[in-house]
């Protein structure tokens, strides 16, 4: 299927102006493409397994969501939209066999500990207070100074169970003593729902907030957070709330801000960061420049760029992010849009590099961006290696 959807890509150039009325048509068919024949873990694969595998690690995670409860066994979630937040807690087992980066899918549920990710339990819990009281029962359970949270807010295109096991995945592989937690917004799970996912996306603003400050107002000493493709757009979009709303209550505790390429317009995305202002600390933009999930969302989009592809890494820098551009590294699915789960297995070196300051780095190379708007200095880039290949880190000084 891989073939399929590079030679649909490859048509795009070919289409005349007399072919234009067949594009909705030639969109529908690259975003079917792309995703491949696989059969998709719709329902079913979340049902509890009572036998564990020797070897197999459990990881309990929190969630809140604006998706609508699936009274279908396995499945606790589908890609309706909920008129209110719910919140559950589920415990997932990451089988001993387990390769960095993957997601051991059962064939069919609920799965062999041995062998694939498996739910050992999971509960709906009842409201704020009792997703918070779950939150701090976990971060009790570590010591201080390593009571943090991951927030991941997933992308377009994503089933609850997808979303679930992708951080799962990203926490295992991280080794992170973080409590993971998922906010799952009410994506259907179908390529061709990209309308239908945005405005969840954009309807969901509000609650990301809300989870947000329960999380910095939680017994957390640091709450880091990761959004991957449209998964950005809701999170940038809480984050301006946050600043528009004059109440940054406990936003000393904010960490890590990764956005990993993200489906954002770059026009939109300047202008949601000369409202935030430039942050405290620099939002750090996982990008990919051959990413065709973003090529598609570009070319629905008018052919305006998208933050995740984008080639000016400069002009990212100077808005105040820094910019790990993820371009020659080769990605494990077909599109290059999932590329930021690699990251995971080697977090240790990559906080050792960010930690230390990209432009106190003698290796740094001056990319002539001279002052920029707002009082930013220059441009600089940090060659380094990770994954087997070369990855520009691009900052300002």
């Amino acid at each position: 299927m891989n073939f399929v959807a590079a030679q649909t890509i490859a048509l795009a150039s070919g289409l005349s102006r007399s072919s234009r009325y067949s594009f909705p048509i030639f969109v529908c068919l690259v975003a079917a493409s792309l995703v491949g024949c696989a059969s998709r873990p719709e329902t079913g694969f979340l049902s509890t397994v009572a036998v564990s595998s020797p070897g197999a690690i459990d990881h309990t995670l929190l969630v809140a969501t604006t998706r609508e409860r699936d009274p279908r066994p396995g499945t606790l979630f589908n890609g309706d939209r909920a008129s209110a937040i719910d919140y559950a807690e589920i415990t997932v087992s990451v089988p001993p066999t387990h390769k960095d980066s993957e997601i051991e899918w059962a064939t069919t549920p609920p799965g062999d500990p041995n062998a694939n990710f498996v739910v050992r339990s999971e509960d709906y819990l009842g409201g704020d207070r009792a997703f918070v009281q779950a939150l701090n029962a976990e971060l009790a359970l570590r010591p201080p100074g390593k009571r943090k949270v991951l927030l991941f807010i997933h992308g377009f295109n994503t089933l609850f169970a997808e979303g679930l096991y992708r951080l799962t995945q990203i926490a295992h592989d991280a080794k992170s003593p973080a409590v993971p937690v998922l906010f799952t917004w009410a994506s259907r799970g179908k390529p061709t729902a990209y309308v239908y996912d945005t405005n969840s996306a954009t309807a969901a603003r509000d609650e990301l907030e809300h989870t947000l400050r329960l999380l910095l107002n939680s017994n957390a000493e640091e709450v880091n957070v990761l959004a991957h493709s449209m998964g950005n757009w809701v999170t940038v979009e809480a984050f301006r709330q946050i600043k528009i709303s004059g109440n940054l209550d406990h936003m000393s505790k904010l960490g890590y801000v990764f956005l990993a390429a993200p489906d954002i317009d770059i026009d939109v995305f300047k202008s949601q960061m000369r409202r935030f202002g430039k942050p405290q600390k620099p939002f750090y933009i996982v990008l990919s420049k051959d990413d065709k999930a973003l090529w598609l969302s570009r070319t629905i989009g008018g052919g305006v760029t998208r933050v995740g592809d984008n080639p000016n890494t400069a002009e990212l820098a100077a808005l105040g992010a820094t910019v790990i551009d993820l371009t020659d590294v080769k990605g494990n699915d077909s599109t290059n849009h999932d590329k930021f789960d690699q990251l995971a297995a080697v977090a240790p070196q990559l906080r050792s590099v960010l930690a230390g300051g990209i432009a106190a780095n003698p290796r740094a190379a001056d990319l002539g961006g001279g002052a920029t708007q707002g009082g930013l200095g220059a441009v600089v880039a940090l060659p380094i290696t990770l994954l087997g290949a070369p990855i520009r880190i691009i900052a300002n000084q």
